[in-house]
């Protein structure tokens, strides 16, 4: 389902940016966007269940129960990992790199509501493109040390450079601003990256076995272990975006947006 509709979000998206339609937004219309193009992931495990397989390739997920499918998990983990990186983790960048929210908007802890959402699509992308990837060097090379190289190195470049296209591809977009842009795109997206070194592989090894015919009714990943999974990694990424902070020996400031340096 994610390697269908995620062109599709792309180009809508996009073309707002592109033709730079936000220019009419109000604070609602960010919201009714950004949930809209969202709906089609959070809806799959619901309306699409089955994805977009052929009768030869059947989807092991249309006949679960929906609260064991694994799109309903992988949206369960998705959605807090958003939510926990747009509560907290945003801060980080208001404080470290005195990043700033301009536009029209309902906020919630000063992160724009729409932002919650649009997080949601952006990572569902994110983390269906990295599962291919670390899928590929798993299931082509037999277990060992170089294995382990290529799959951790694999993780780094894959998250620096998904950092770094997000920043440059939303450069163009004026409400969301830097005091230092060109810090943004270099030091800002090794700081964004963090989040990835993280959540690739364990996003990766989440619910890893639910295809395994031989997984008992004592390893079945639940809907809780999905909510302490997104906790648990969602801490350590907070850990080390704080490890950073504190090295550079910047105040944290969260609930209230620092103003741009004139």
């Amino acid at each position: 389902f994610a390697a269908v509709y995620t062109p599709i979000w792309i180009v809508v998206f996009g073309a707002v940016v592109v033709f730079q339609w936000y220019e009419d937004f109000d604070e609602w219309t960010y919201l009714y966007f950004c949930g809209g193009v969202s709906l089609p992931f959070l809806l799959q495990p619901i309306l699409f269940p089955h994805g977009f397989g052929t009768a030869s390739i059947k989807n092991p997920d249309a006949d679960r129960p929906l609260l064991e499918r694994y799109s309903s998990k992988a949206n369960v983990w998705i959605a807090i990992y958003s939510l926990i990186g747009n509560y907290w983790y945003t801060h980080y960048f208001y404080s470290v790199l005195k990043a700033k929210y301009t536009m029209p908007s309902h906020r919630f802890n000063n992160v724009p509501i729409a932002m919650y959402l649009a997080t949601h699509f952006y990572f569902s992308t994110y983390h269906f493109f990295s599962n291919a990837l670390l899928r590929k060097v798993v299931t082509t090379y037999q277990p060992g040390h170089m294995r382990t190289v290529l799959f951790c190195s694999v993780v780094v470049v894959f998250a620096y450079f998904t950092a770094f296209m997000e920043t440059l591809t939303i450069s163009s977009y004026p409400y969301y601003e830097f005091e230092d842009r060109q810090m943004a795109y270099t030091v800002g997206s090794a700081f964004y990256g963090i989040y990835f070194l993280v959540s690739f592989p364990a996003f990766f090894y989440f619910d890893n076995d639910i295809d395994n015919p031989n997984t008992n009714n004592k390893n079945k990943v639940t809907l809780w272990d999905t909510v302490v999974s997104s906790c648990g990694h969602g801490m350590m990424i907070m850990f080390l975006l704080d490890f950073v902070r504190l090295y550079l020996d910047i105040p944290l400031v969260v609930g209230v947006m620092p103003p741009l340096a004139s």
